[in-house]
């Protein structure tokens, strides 16, 4: 008897450790899930263990908390299709939510009580190159890469062939898929739109399990509603993206500004077409600096030195200014280019710009380190426990006519004395560069000019969260009091009603692909976009 027992037990014991290992060649069903989910072929990539699951219950924002019964490491697209075809046709559908780098900030990578798809995992399967240049014959040039790859080796593939995307987030360690599910923008897209704008072809597996290649000439309406689509029409597993020939080196400057009319003015000038491509900067970006943290901040940042810094903090006093508003930019040149020529190109445009005389900051960088400068702020913030902590943002799309007003009440108004820990981002875009066809949503009004306006926080303390939640409840009160109409990038609503003011004319046409591509609401329901059975299960938010 206690033979047998002791069999027994070991053989418990031999099946717990097989269903935990890498490769779980049989793992523990689920109560939550389908029993015959796991006598699938693909049930040998689920985990169920208590350490995976709990790291695909959050994401990089740590602003929404929801636990899945499983994680998936798929090898190829099929993979993906078979598990999202079992949930779809299932008596019980479960929710299914790819997850790349995790860092969406309010759950869309969330699968509550569903199963999470890690598709980083793709990128590591043997023997698929999913990264692949047409540089030869293809007008215009473009580049394949699965939607788990990450944009920085997307463009150390390209450039092996002296070509590159022509549009990139600030942050780079972030996926194709995931970025193309929200937009992608960057100091490039008053040139030539957000990325979605600049991909030619995708595959998706959408909501019932079918995998379908789109484009604007195929399949368009997935192809539209699939970028800037949240996640909610299907899993983007691989995107044909636009190329251009790439620079090698970059000319990086930073311009000080206490007036904010003359900072937006020249801003706009910038991004216009008075400013030729031949003759302008490649790249413009704009950030606030609130007076107070040059008291209370950092004494010198990767770009910034502390003298710089030092020369900044007078100035502001000086001014009486409640902020410095920066223009950042950069000019693109090859090491072939005359060096004369192209100081002469960049003094003549900053000639036409009326910052702070003697407030120019500039660097000279290589193409990569330029495109890949977050990188080493994400390492100083990692070295001091900073990059991990919850991240309330706010992100929003502000029309022209209205940015100074918003100024007026935002960083003239109740942030005037703040010293929040993060960075305010305040930059405008070219609308007619973006394709209404997409899901994202810009202003409607008739401003042809838009501004990013991104409030990118982290809670380093207790009480944080709350206090920087309340800071941007005053934004949105400010601009529903003052009349300015907005539209949030990376979206957040906490009702289906918030998500119909948000798509405005568009939902409709939503909920019929909604209905079309993704029956069930399976995918992507952490942002409880459109109800489904993970209701009852919901998501804790902090």
């Amino acid at each position: 008897m206690a033979r047998a027992r002791f069999v027994a037990l070991a053989l418990l014991i031999t099946s717990f450790l097989l269903s935990v290992v890498a490769g779980q060649l049989r793992p523990l069903p689920s109560a939550g899930l389908p029993s015959d989910l796991f006598d699938l072929g693909i049930a040998s990539r689920l985990r169920t263990d208590t350490n995976t699951t709990a790291k695909a219950s959050t994401d990089f924002g740590q602003m929404a908390k929801a636990s899945p019964e499983a994680v998936f490491h798929p090898r190829t697209p099929a993979d993906i299709a078979a598990l999202i075809r079992f949930s779809s046709s299932s008596l019980a559908p479960f929710p299914v939510a790819p997850r790349g780098q995790g860092h969406s900030w309010r759950g869309q990578s969330l699968a509550p009580g569903g199963v999470v798809v890690d598709m980083r995992s793709m990128g590591r399967a043997a023997g698929h190159r999913r990264i692949n240049v047409s540089a030869a014959g293809a007008e215009p040039p473009y580049v394949d890469a699965g939607g788990e790859q990450l944009w920085i080796d997307v463009l150390r593939a390209t450039l092996q062939h002296g070509l590159a995307p022509r549009v990139w987030t600030d942050y780079l360690r972030l996926t194709v898929g995931g970025t193309l599910s929200n937009a992608g923008i960057g100091g490039q897209a008053f040139r030539h739109g957000p990325q979605i704008a600049n991909v030619q072809e995708l595959d998706v597996v959408t909501g019932t399990g079918e995998m379908v290649t789109c484009s604007r000439d195929k399949n368009s309406d997935l192809f539209f509603a699939a970028l800037g689509g949240l996640g909610q029409f299907g899993v983007i597993t691989r995107a044909r993206i636009r190329l251009e020939p790439a620079p090698k080196r970059v000319r990086w400057v930073r311009l000080a500004y206490t007036d904010v009319a003359m900072f937006t003015k020249d801003q706009e000038f910038l991004i216009s077409s008075q400013v030729g491509e031949e003759v302008g900067f490649n790249y413009v970006e704009g950030q606030v600096q609130l007076n107070r943290s040059f008291v209370e901040g950092p004494k010198s940042t990767p770009f910034f030195s502390t003298l710089d810094m030092n020369r900044l903090a007078r100035l502001a006093s000086r001014t009486e200014s409640p902020a410095i508003y920066y223009i950042e930019a950069a000019m693109y040149y090859n090491e072939d280019t005359t060096i004369h020529v192209d100081q002469q190109k960049m003094d003549a445009l900053l000639d036409q710009l009326s910052f702070h005389p003697g407030f120019v900051f500039t660097k000279d960088v290589t193409f990569v380190q330029f495109l890949d400068r977050v990188r080493e702020e994400e390492r100083v913030l990692r070295s001091v426990g900073m990059w991990e902590v919850p991240h309330p943002w706010l992100n929003l799309f502000i029309p022209r006519s209205r940015i100074l007003d918003f100024d007026t009440g935002v960083f003239k108004g109740f942030l005037r004395d703040a010293n929040p820990a993060g960075i305010i981002l305040m930059y405008p875009m070219n609308k007619d560069r973006w394709d209404n066809q997409m899901t994202t949503m810009t202003p409607t009004g008739d401003d042809d000019v838009f501004y990013a306006v991104s409030f990118l926080w982290s809670a380093l303390s207790v009480g944080d969260v709350e206090q920087l939640e309340k800071a941007n409840e005053s934004v949105l009160d400010l601009c529903a009091k003052a009349d300015i109409e907005f539209k949030q990038y990376l979206p957040h609503h906490t009702s289906q009603d918030g998500w119909k003011q948000h798509f405005g004319a568009k939902w409709s046409k939503i909920t019929e692909l909604k209905a079309k591509y993704d029956p069930q609401a399976i995918l992507s329901p952490g942002q409880k976009i459109f109800p489904s059975q993970t209701e009852a299960i919901g998501i804790a938010t902090a």
